[in-house]
């Protein structure tokens, strides 16, 4: 709970207006530049040249002089203030910009379908996206999940574009001619394939595939990103030609992994009835249900076979967390109980508390959160494009895994929520089982991550996590057992992705 008044008033600040946001992100000279980051281990590419591209002009070739030539007398003395400030903005780090992007969009689409009048509620379409209820429904899961593959797209295609740099060592424009200013730090990585554009194009392809209402939107930033880097003289066209083939070419196989992951079976309906069977076998007087009316379908009953990205099923089975107290023990009473005294006497620390990590429709979720967590932490350290993808794509595959595994526990006991006991919530009421928490395990596999990156910073992360997973019984949402034990299940999934970054070879 001491953690809630700083990150709030952080967190106010961010929300007041982009302008504001633009200007706590400064383009820097990163702290390594990890110039063996080709040899580190991926999470999708078999090997870091998967992807074949172009053996790059010599410095002293005729047409790559062309292109200096063209930086010089037409890019430069042409620069708008509008392409100036595009060279701020994406000067402050391609992976970072293009993960807000990716929570933008997950906010956007974080709205759960209303009713029609028949008292259906209608699914997405993904062919029809931007028909009423757009396509897709960004729930914290589907926002796991996109945010993974576009850490772990970002992150591959950074280690091919590594391994490429220094197979070809071809320098930045301003090493080759002294006349070149640029209007970004030097960072002494070579410039061919050009980093930011690998990022762009593979995030265009992830985010495109999660969010296809969006591609004019994507377009946009992709073609602003591409160009920011020849604007700023940082890049030639050919280094940054090459980036966006490699770009593509690694998101395309990150993007095969997706389409056969078991997504698209999540929502599956028609499972629901064995899944009610079973709790009641398990010894559940009331199993969960909607207290919507008109009674809305569980969210994602099936999300809980999608595949993990750091570990199988079968483990996925050994480290579900127990059944929890059924109703009528003396355990549950106790939680009931604490429920019910806190709304009676909630204090406003709680109300704040609840309220903040409410994370509900219209945001990004908790595993935006954490993303914008991790962004900070990585600005921070002034982590090079290849190690803030790296990052990511551990804190992102872990909250992938959480969601899956959360879901899958969800569904398996399918316990009743504290509102079928009398309880009320004001902070949004979510539609499926109680136990475990999602918040919860979400966090701690976040916190887990976070603090193997960071552990200066353990004690912050865990009080973050323990606060986001208190805010579900402040808010009267989840009981007390839920989030004490998807607290415990997200530290062990946390673990998986800690163990895999500790054998990647970036140590």
């Amino acid at each position: 709970m001491k953690y809630l008044y700083s990150i709030l008033a952080f967190f106010t600040l961010l929300s007041c207006s982009k302008e504001v946001d633009d200007t706590l992100y400064k383009a820097y000279s990163p702290a390594k530049i990890d110039v063996n980051g080709g040899t580190w281990k991926s999470f999708i590419l078999a090997s870091p040249t998967d992807v074949a591209i172009s053996v790059p002009k010599l410095v002293t070739d005729a047409a790559y002089l062309k292109e200096i030539d063209s930086l010089k007398t037409i890019v430069i003395p042409g620069l708008t203030a509008a392409q100036k400030k595009s060279v701020d903005f994406w000067g402050a780090g391609a992976v970072l910009r293009w993960n807000e992007i990716g929570r933008e969009l997950a906010a956007r689409y974080n709205v759960p379908p209303a009713s029609n009048a028949a008292g259906v509620y209608p699914v997405p379409n993904a062919a029809d996206p931007l028909a009423d209820p757009k396509f897709p429904f960004a729930n914290p899961p589907y926002t796991a999940r996109a945010l993974a593959y576009l850490s772990i797209a970002q992150y591959d295609a950074l280690v091919a574009a590594w391994k490429y740099k220094y197979q070809y060592n071809r320098k930045a424009p301003s090493d080759v001619d002294a006349a070149i200013k640029p209007l970004l730090p030097s960072t002494g990585i070579p410039a061919y394939p050009s980093e930011e554009a690998v990022v762009a194009q593979a995030s265009y392809v992830i985010l495109f595939a999660m969010f296809p209402g969006e591609g004019p939107f994507l377009k946009e930033k992709l073609a602003e990103a591409k160009n920011s880097v020849i604007w700023a003289a940082k890049n030639v066209g050919s280094d940054v030609d090459a980036g966006a083939a490699l770009g593509a070419g690694v998101a395309a196989k990150v993007m095969a992994r997706a389409k056969t992951d078991g997504m698209s079976a999540a929502n599956n309906q028609a499972i629901v009835p064995d899944l009610i069977a079973r709790s009641t076998s398990l010894g559940f007087v009331n199993p969960w249900k909607s207290q919507e009316s008109p009674a809305r379908p569980p969210m994602l009953p099936n999300y809980g076979a999608v595949s993990m990205i750091n570990f199988d099923r079968k483990t996925l089975e050994s480290i579900r967390p127990v059944i929890p107290y059924l109703e009528n023990t003396a355990e549950f009473k106790k939680d009931l109980a604490e429920l019910n005294d806190i709304q009676k006497n909630q204090t406003r620390e709680q109300a704040a508390i609840a309220n903040y990590w409410a994370d509900g429709p219209g945001s990004y979720t908790p595993p935006g959160h954490w993303h914008r967590y991790a962004c900070d932490a990585g600005v921070a350290a002034k982590y090079s494009e290849l190690r803030m993808a790296r990052m990511l794509a551990y804190v992102g595959s872990a909250l992938m895994d959480a969601g899956i595994a959360c879901w899958e526990t969800k569904y398996y006991y399918y316990s009743p929520r504290p509102q079928q006991f009398g309880l009320k919530t004001s902070v949004g009421l979510p539609n499926f089982p109680s136990y475990t928490s999602g918040h919860s395990t979400f966090s701690y596999a976040a916190a887990t991550v976070l603090s193997s990156f960071f552990p200066e910073n353990s004690a912050k992360y865990y009080g973050y996590a323990q606060d986001a997973s208190d805010s579900r019984v402040y808010g009267l949402i989840h009981f007390r057992i839920d989030c004490t034990v998807g607290g415990q299940h997200g530290r062990l999934i946390g673990d998986f992705a800690v163990k895999r970054a500790n054998a990647d070879g970036a140590q």
